[in-house]
């Protein structure tokens, strides 16, 4: 098992959100843009989606995430910062990487919001048809 001597940084991403990720030796606390967590993400749902990472690699007291987040909704920053801690814990300790990976943690979502088309309503939906 390693352990994080300095800071380590990582980068998470989902739908148009960043996340800058700092992950320090510490007690748990998890930091998101100068708030704390559960401040930040008042979900319950959201503050598990964030935590998975450290439940599965059993590190949650063992460290301390600095999180600046910017881009998108509540629930596209918590993927984010969930594939930045992630991303984090795998750089910290390589042989975590089997376990984040068969969970799909470090996997990118590549899912985004698909573009508006010319001569149509939205994305998929078409203007009104009238046939008479």
């Amino acid at each position: 098992m390693a352990d994080v001597t300095s800071t380590t940084t990582a980068t998470g991403k989902r739908k148009s959100s960043i996340a800058r990720v700092r992950l320090m030796p510490g007690t748990g606390q998890i930091t998101v843009n100068g708030r704390d967590m559960d401040e930040y993400f008042p979900r319950p749902a959201l503050q598990i989606l964030v935590r998975k990472p450290m439940e599965l690699t059993e590190s949650l007291q063992r460290y301390d995430v600095v999180a600046n987040i910017h881009g998108g909704g509540v629930a596209g920053q918590a993927g984010a910062l969930r594939h930045g801690i992630a991303r984090a814990i795998e750089k910290v300790d390589a042989a975590q990487r089997l376990t984040l990976k068969r969970a799909g943690l470090l996997t990118r979502d590549a899912r985004i919001k698909e573009r508006k088309k010319y001569g149509q309503k939205g994305a998929r939906a078409r203007f009104q048809f009238s046939k008479r």
